[in-house]
């Protein structure tokens, strides 16, 4: 065992003391002290040397700067940046030194990571259970082909009321288009930040949402909502991550936990001074923060504008001429041959589905282009009944 560090000079001490009576040997004084012979030797050289004050513990650092030792006017840089944006890692900061100090004074990424250690600021980081890993559903190729939506988790401002940032962002370059603070989590608030965001950067192929409200219900049809049915009269495909799997949308997740640390810890007084800052996040998340999974890019510099524009007007949907086109009624059902029922979804009310004849009695039920689910005929032909549409057949 090595000396004990709170008593090593005492134990030096002892150590030479033992010595100079001269009853035991080096290796008996080895084996008690739990020291190796060459230790011993060195303590008592330097005894005889300089006496007690020889075993004084010296210091280790350097008599001169080490020639690889990095700038002193990049440290205060590092320093400097990581106040400015405390939650960014050695990664980041290291990407923007470029922009003021030529490639030669830039330190490696360790060296960034390590000057911030030695200086308090790094934060020590959780273990994470390892579970079985849950592959994401949608992995774009390009630009505008899935965006992602979510609100994120509500927070209280200052003067007491919750506040609900709605956040839409584009899976493939990280772009936030948005970060739109809400009371409340409804379909009107949410439709009138995607119409703004849509007339601005134009509409994608797929947007991913979890099964919240006003995004997706897991009670409903394919789990449409009546945002889901705006989406797709729009041309936009609605789609899910399963349910109690928000890690489906990772990306999505942990661009809230940035914004999370920027904009609700502290959060601002009321939802004007809130919107502010998420105004401030999600400018510097674009267009000042290196992105790892765009080879450090920023989100803006890898952005392309959707090629497919906002219409302003949904036109009307012309089925095949092979189904049978039906009104939903304000139940949410549709009338089938007079005096039976098929319940679709509150949701659909006013709108017209089109029912097509697969065989066997069994229909296949759309609204526009996408399809909804199933419906048996023979059940009402063995008793006067309503059902519900299926997405399965059994």
């Amino acid at each position: 065992m090595p000396w004990k560090e709170s008593t090593i000079m005492e134990q030096k001490i002892e150590f030479i003391c033992e010595w100079r009576t001269g009853k035991y040997t080096i290796t008996e004084l080895c084996r008690v002290f739990e020291i190796s012979r060459p230790t011993a030797y060195k303590i008592i050289a330097r005894f005889e040397n300089e006496g007690y004050e020889g075993l004084r513990e010296l210091s280790r650092k350097p008599r001169s700067p080490h020639p690889n030792a990095t700038n002193g006017k990049v440290v205060d840089q590092i320093l400097e940046l990581k106040e400015k944006h405390k939650a960014w890692g050695a990664k980041k900061l290291h990407t923007l030194l470029y922009k003021d100090f030529p490639d030669e004074l830039i330190p490696s990424v360790l060296t960034v990571h390590n000057i911030l250690k030695k200086h308090g600021l790094v934060s020590p980081q959780k273990r994470l259970r390892r579970v079985k890993p849950v592959h994401p559903i949608f992995d774009p190729e390009e630009c505008n082909e899935v965006w992602s939506a979510d609100y994120k988790g509500k927070f209280l401002m200052g003067n007491k009321i919750y506040c609900h940032p709605l956040t839409i962002a584009d899976s493939k370059s990280r772009f936030v288009f948005t970060a739109k603070g809400h009371y409340k989590e409804n379909l009107a608030s949410a439709k009138a930040e995607f119409k703004r965001v849509f007339r601005k950067f134009g509409i994608p192929g797929q947007i991913h949402t979890d099964n919240g409200s006003p995004f997706g219900s897991v009670a409903a049809i394919q789990r449409f909502t009546r945002l889901s049915y705006w989406f797709i009269e729009l041309g936009i495909m609605p789609v899910f991550s399963d349910p109690a799997h928000p890690e489906q949308n990772g990306r999505h997740e942990r661009m809230h936990r940035d914004l999370k640390a920027a904009c609700a810890k502290p959060s601002a007084y009321d939802l004007k001074a809130q919107q502010r800052r998420l105004n401030s996040f999600v400018k510097e998340y674009n267009h000042v923060r290196p992105h790892e999974a765009l080879n450090m890019k920023t989100p803006a510099s890898v952005h392309e504008f959707s090629t497919r524009p906002f219409p302003e007007k949904i036109h009307e949907f012309d089925y095949d001429t092979k189904m049978k086109v039906l009104k939903v009624t304000q139940n949410g059902a549709i009338r089938w041959k007079s005096y039976n029922w098929v319940y679709l979804s509150a949701s659909l009310q006013g709108k017209h589905i089109g029912a097509l004849d697969i065989g066997n009695g069994i229909w296949r039920v759309f609204y526009r282009n996408v399809f909804l689910g199933y419906f048996d005929e023979h059940v009402f032909r063995k008793k006067e009944q309503s059902v519900r549409l299926e997405t399965n057949l059994v």
